[in-house]
């Protein structure tokens, strides 16, 4: 039984599991909280999984949570794990069945009070355009081989379709696109689940706010950013949806035998199916991993087509348009480089329902950002703030990663049971909030009281120094999903 006593604190923010604690313990687990939400921590299994992490082969430095972490498959939601390249492993439920499950904000320059008269009928067009997007609502389904094409070519092959801007690909993580995605590693059956969902929002906690910028803590990079006081931006939150889902289903269905038969493998919960990096598996699934994620930037970006169109078509075209500011992933591996043990080493950063925060200078962040450090977007949950953050060099002891929201306490099953979803729409209409949603049922799974407090989490990252409050933003409007 794990409890506060097991902690080592080392500040008021960051707390310890040395790796005496358990044999097979690699490395210590290090978890990201207040002393408040240590105690919280306990009602789930985060903290043994998180433990469980800590035992993969080839991980470096810690098994780090953070302060939004929950129970997940395998290790917590919220989870960051780098592992050797040379004799480490790659796990699919170290990425997560959402792969890119991620953010973007578009900016505009209107403010508040500009944008209130036409904020019922924004959300009725948005909603019209984006949760049908290019799939089953226009009857419009990719044919596999330009399925492949957005699997491989992300962003940049979008917007040579026509669909967004040449900036926007400088506004993505990576560009919009992992180079060594091969869609000859993702089976028939996860495209076929993609054909028609490209350009659509999902269900569960995937959403689309227009907000306001409420509250400016840097003014310097808020400038940078191009954020001021009152100004209306909209958040998009959504991932690679079914099809990255049966890419994660498919390479733990094969790793499992594979780990315990060809690789003697040993780990405490076979869900940690893992095959060693560097192996023919490994990469395999690495580059179908890569194309998930080109996947999910392509449907974050085919939204955004979308809801520039309903932009238009409420507010006209005369040149006031929403530029993208950034879009970064939640649920991704990749290889950075960082010091270990005194040498740079690359590493496989696995970030499940975390963000990546780099710093200023740091050669992956667009340029017009370098000066400052990179736009962290943590979205809170449905109602509530949401925040712009900026990545520190401080970060860097948690492999320049911060949370990725506010983090659930309670089951889907149990907000059914428990809340009632008409309820919810009247207390976000009382709050002066316009909801539009199809699912009363899925307004319950995602309402307020079912995660944590947003504010709480971020005032954590901001304190430890993973990143630095920049704004924050307030929703006025929520469109959900399916």
């Amino acid at each position: 039984m794990i409890s506060k006593k097991n902690f080592i604190k080392i500040s008021d923010w960051l707390w310890e599991i040395p790796k005496s604690f358990r044999s097979e313990m690699r490395v210590p687990a290090r978890i990201y909280v207040s002393e408040k939400m240590l105690e919280e921590v306990f009602r789930d299994q985060s903290i043994s999984q998180l433990i469980n992490g800590t035992t993969l082969p080839g991980i470096v430095k810690y098994g780090i949570a953070m302060p939004d972490c929950h129970e997940g498959y395998s290790v917590p939601i919220g989870f960051v794990g780098a592992m050797e390249t040379s004799d480490g492993i790659i796990s699919p439920g170290a990425c997560g069945f959402d792969i890119n499950c991620g953010v973007r904000l578009l900016i505009s320059d209107y403010t508040e009070r500009e944008i209130k008269p036409y904020l019922e009928k924004l959300a009725t067009e948005i909603q019209k355009e984006v949760p049908s997007g290019l799939g089953r609502g226009r009857q419009l389904k990719f044919s596999i081989s330009e399925l492949d094409k957005i699997l491989e070519g992300g962003v940049p092959y979008l917007i040579e379709q026509g669909h967004g801007e040449k900036e926007d690909i400088e506004s993505c993580e990576a560009g919009g696109k992992l180079k060594w995605a091969n869609a000859k590693a993702v089976s028939i059956h996860a495209k076929n689940r993609g054909r028609d969902q490209v350009g659509t929002l999902g269900s569960g906690n995937h959403f689309l706010e227009i907000q306001k910028v409420a509250e400016i803590f840097n003014e310097e990079v808020a400038k940078t950013f191009g954020l001021f006081k009152d100004q209306i931006v909209v958040m998009v939150h959504t991932g690679s949806r079914g099809l990255g889902h049966q890419v994660c289903s498919d390479y733990l269905r094969e790793f499992i035998p594979l780990m315990m038969n060809k690789y003697k493998i040993k780990v405490p919960d076979r869900e940690f199916a893992c095959v060693p990096f560097n192996s023919p598996e490994g990469q395999k699934y690495f580059s179908a991993m890569a194309g998930a994620a080109n996947y999910a930037w392509v449907n974050r970006q085919m939204i955004t087509h979308f809801v520039r169109k309903a932009w238009e078509n409420v507010l006209g075209s005369q040149g006031r348009k929403l530029t993208l500011l950034y879009d970064v992933a939640h649920n991704i591996i990749k290889i950075e480089k960082y010091n270990i043990d005194g040498k740079e080493k690359k590493v496989v950063v696995h970030r499940k329902g975390a963000t990546r925060a780099f710093p200023p200078g740091h050669s992956e962040i667009p340029e017009k950002y370098r000066s400052v450090g990179q736009p962290v977007i943590i979205p809170g949950s449905m109602g509530t703030a949401s925040y712009v953050l900026v990545g520190t060099k401080e970060a860097e002891e948690a492999f320049y990663s911060t949370c990725h929201g506010a983090g659930r306490t309670m089951s889907r099953h149990a907000a059914i049971r428990s809340l009632s979803g008409k309820e919810i729409v009247y207390q976000l209409k009382r709050k002066g909030i316009v909801v539009k949603c199809y699912s009363l049922k899925g307004i319950a799974e995602e309402a307020p009281q079912v995660y944590k407090n947003v504010d709480e989490v971020v005032e954590v990252v901001h304190n430890a120094g993973l990143s630095k409050k920049v704004v924050k933003l307030l929703p006025l409007a929520v469109i959900k999903g399916e």
